[in-house]
C-alpha cells in the first residue's frame, strides 16, 4: 500500500511515541515550535502529537495552598509520529532540541507499558472517526450512560460539544474525548 493511499487514521495506528531532549526550561517552547511546523510544513500526516508530562501538586506557602503545576520529566517532549527523513530531521532541527533519546542517530520508540506508565492517553484516534451530529453515549463523568449528539468538535482541545436530553430539555455540554464512545 502507497503512501498516498494509506488514510490518516491508519497512519495514527502506526504511528509511535518517542522521546525527544530539549534544553531543560524550553519543553513547552519545543511543543509550540514542532506544532506550528508540522502545520506550517504540512506534516500532519506524519507527526500526529507532542506531549509535555506534567502533575499537579499543591503547595503551601505562608499556609496558603495552592494548586501548581510541574513537569515530569524536566529536558524531555514526547512526540507521536511516523519516523521518516523529512519527519526526523524536522523534528531534530526544532530550535531548543538536542536530540532524540536512542543510540546514534537511531530514535527508538516506547513500548506501550511505557507510554501507559507515563500517563500519555492516546486519544488522536477517537478524533478520526467522530464528525458533527454522531450519536455517542458518554461513559465517564457526571453525565455517563447519557445519550448524546455532537454539536462541534474541537481537536485540539480533544473535546466535544454534546446536546444531552436531561429533564426533557436539550442541554449542551463539553466533554473530553475519552469520556464518550459512537453509537
Amino acid at each position: 500500500m502507497s503512501d498516498k493511499v494509506e488514510s490518516r487514521a491508519d497512519r495514527a495506528k502506526r504511528a509511535k511515541w518517542y522521546v525527544v531532549h530539549t534544553y531543560s526550561g524550553h519543553e513547552n517552547k519545543v511543543k509550540a515550535n514542532i506544532e506550528k511546523m508540522v502545520e506550517n510544513r504540512g506534516m500532519i500526516d506524519d507527526i500526529f502529537e507532542v506531549a509535555v508530562p506534567t502533575e499537579e501538586y499543591i503547595d503551601t506557602k505562608g499556609g496558603k495552598k495552592k494548586l501548581k503545576e510541574r513537569k515530569l520529566f524536566p529536558g524531555y517532549v514526547l512526540v507521536k509520529m511516523i519516523v521518516n527523513d523529512v519527519s526526523w530531521y524536522l523534528v531534530r532541527n526544532t530550535r531548543g532540541v538536542t536530540g532524540f533519546v536512542g543510540p546514534g542517530s537511531k530514535p527508538v520508540p516506547l513500548t506501550d507499558e511505557e507510554v501507559k506508565a507515563l500517563g500519555v492517553q492516546d486519544t488522536t484516534l477517537p478524533s478520526i472517526d467522530l464528525k458533527e451530529k454522531d450519536v455517542i453515549k458518554v461513559t465517564t463523568g457526571p453525565f455517563e450512560n447519557f445519550m448524546g449528539t455532537i454539536e462541534s468538535i474541537n481537536l485540539e482541545k480533544k473535546k466535544v460539544k454534546v446536546f444531552v436530553s436531561m429533564f426533557g430539555r436539550e442541554t449542551l455540554v463539553e466533554l473530553d474525548f475519552d469520556q464518550i464512545e459512537k453509537l
